[in-house]
């Protein structure tokens, strides 16, 4: 019994979850993420696949100039995949992994509202055996008689090929990022030697 948490324990954890969190559906499945982790949400658009990563990696988009990867929540969660349609949508969230954050696109079937969730309606994740792992489980958010599923998005997106990936994603944003800068720069000294020559010939 040394290693339970104490009463005290539980309702500081539990007090610590509280706050606002995105709802989304997957299948037949009600998720919530924490609200300060999802930077924005937009329709589904199309997808650059990229060769040889995890099955769950549906590729990279180019959202303004940064390169952001794009998981397929479904298959990352062993789910049953299924068409696009009007109501997907594509969720930008910001995770950490070893002190470093990055951007990475979460595809849900459709986003749904932003609740804002007391630590008292929110309780420990169930126990199963050893085999299952909850560890990605903030909490199971009871909603009037439902039920969400607070994700810790850090842990979900928690494996070395998607850092790796995700790592990969942010080095070609600055390199995309410093050949534009290169091209303006380059752009500007035509336009400068351009203007230099006519004010020469004008004379």
């Amino acid at each position: 019994m040394s290693n339970d948490m104490t009463i005290e324990q539980v309702n500081n954890a539990l007090t610590e979850r509280a706050g606002k969190y995105l709802t989304f559906a997957l299948a037949n499945e009600e998720y919530g993420l924490e609200i300060l982790k999802v930077r924005e949400i937009f329709g589904y658009m199309d997808i650059t696949a990229v060769p040889q990563t995890p099955g769950y990696v549906k590729g990279v988009i180019n959202l303004r100039g940064q390169v952001i990867p794009v998981i397929d929540l479904r298959a990352k969660f062993g789910m049953e995949t299924t068409e696009v349609t009007e109501e997907t949508c594509i969720i930008v969230v910001e995770i950490t992994q070893d002190d470093q954050k990055f951007s990475t696109g979460i595809v849900v079937d459709h986003v749904q509202e932003v609740l804002d969730i007391a630590g008292e309606d929110i309780e420990e994740s169930p126990q199963f055996d050893s085999s299952v792992n909850t560890d990605f489980i903030l909490g199971m958010g009871k909603i009037g008689d439902t039920v969400k599923i607070l994700l810790d998005i850090d842990k979900v997106l928690n494996s070395v090929d998607l850092v790796k990936f995700a790592g990969a994603a942010k080095k070609a944003t600055k390199t995309t990022a410093k050949d534009a800068a290169k091209e303006t720069d380059a752009k500007q000294e035509v336009s400068t030697d351009t203007s230099t020559e006519k004010g020469d010939k004008d004379e």
